[in-house]
């Protein structure tokens, strides 16, 4: 007979770090271009598989001297490589068993979720996309921390997810009560971009439970993620530093010369004129991700550490030294001694 443990342990030892289980009923109320159960319209549950990022991948960007790392093995590894490879197990232990697995990582982000054309009156476009934060949270892995990344007990930000759809009626998790995220606003402070807002926010209910995020910048926060600021970003020419400045400090796309000049605009410039962000889409079709994640993960995961709320535990603190900076740190951006966010 399968179960949800047997489902958990399985999944365990193919790979997967974390596993949580949500009934797909959780979803109701979700907006029509996120709601799997049209992907799955049979389906009882939802899968969650959790894979740690090493902190060590961190490291090299912490340190300023090795950035290929987190964006090779903890970003497109994980995603392209690693995952599928665990949601197919699991998948054939579904199907050995006689229920569908729909085994979903996420390229719909890449390909183009809600492009498509609707095939009836009654269907959302496709792609559809799973929310995978709220995913996550519906199945009772973590929360959603007030940067919108994910945050579990076990590694606070430091995983991704991948989720499989299935019509087997497995037992459901409870939801996560929360408490990790104390709004500190570490993350508002450390974020280069300027891109997490600390007081508009975002607000759903989800399976009964009102879930709150910053109302973040997707604009700001995708462009400098993948370049790193200007004061933080060595792969940048005198060119592209300007550009990335022009994007934190909140100029008008349209009122740029890339913006009015270059084909596919800001996000095609730093995709094709930077050279390291280019390698990394054309070496793993991801993002450079040169930033490091410096507010939403780094920032976030050093004061989660320092609290002590988190079960991944490590001997030695992780920022040792008082972090590095190619032009002086503006105002507000993190100066503090090793010891006090780590």
């Amino acid at each position: 007979m399968l179960t949800a443990e047997k489902i958990k342990q399985y999944a365990k030892a193919c790979g997967a770090d974390l596993v949580g289980i949500g009934s797909m009923d959780r979803f109701e109320g979700a907006p029509l271009q996120m709601d799997p159960r049209y992907i799955m319209p049979e389906g009882k549950s939802i899968i969650g598989l959790g894979f740690r990022i090493h902190r060590g991948l961190l490291r090299g960007i912490e340190e300023g001297t090795f950035f290929a790392g987190y964006p090779a093995m903890g970003y497109a590894n994980i995603n392209d490589v690693y995952a599928p490879m665990v949601l197919r197990e699991v998948g054939n232990l579904l199907e050995d068993e006689g229920y569908e697995a729909l085994l979903y990582q996420n390229t719909s982000v890449r390909l183009g979720s809600g492009a498509g054309q609707a095939v009836s009156p009654d269907k959302p476009r496709p792609d559809v996309f799973l929310h995978f934060r709220i995913a996550g949270f519906i199945c009772g892995m973590g929360e959603i921390g007030w940067s919108k990344v994910f945050l579990t007990p076990q590694f606070g930000p430091r995983q991704r997810l991948a989720f499989i759809l299935t019509d087997a009626p497995l037992e459901p998790d409870p939801l996560f009560e929360g408490g990790l995220c104390d709004r500190c606003m570490s993350c508002v402070r450390e974020c280069p971009a300027g891109a997490i807002s600390e007081t508009k926010s975002v607000k759903v209910t989800v399976a009964g439970r009102e879930l709150e995020w910053n109302a973040l910048d997707t604009y700001k926060c995708g462009i400098v993620f993948q370049t790193g600021a200007p004061q933080y970003g060595p792969f940048l020419t005198d060119e592209a530093k300007a550009v990335v400045q022009d994007v934190i400090d909140g100029v008008p796309e349209k009122e740029t010369k890339i913006g009015q000049t270059y084909p596919g605009g800001v996000n095609a410039y730093v995709r094709e004129q930077v050279a390291f962000t280019k390698r990394t889409w054309d070496s793993y079709h991801h993002p450079g991700a040169m930033d490091g994640a410096r507010g939403c993960i780094r920032a976030c995961m050093m004061h989660l550490e320092s609290r002590g709320v988190l079960e991944n535990k490590f001997h030695n603190k992780f920022r040792q030294r008082k972090p590095w900076s190619l032009g002086g740190l503006p105002d507000g951006a993190a100066g503090e001694e090793p010891d006090k966010e780590a």
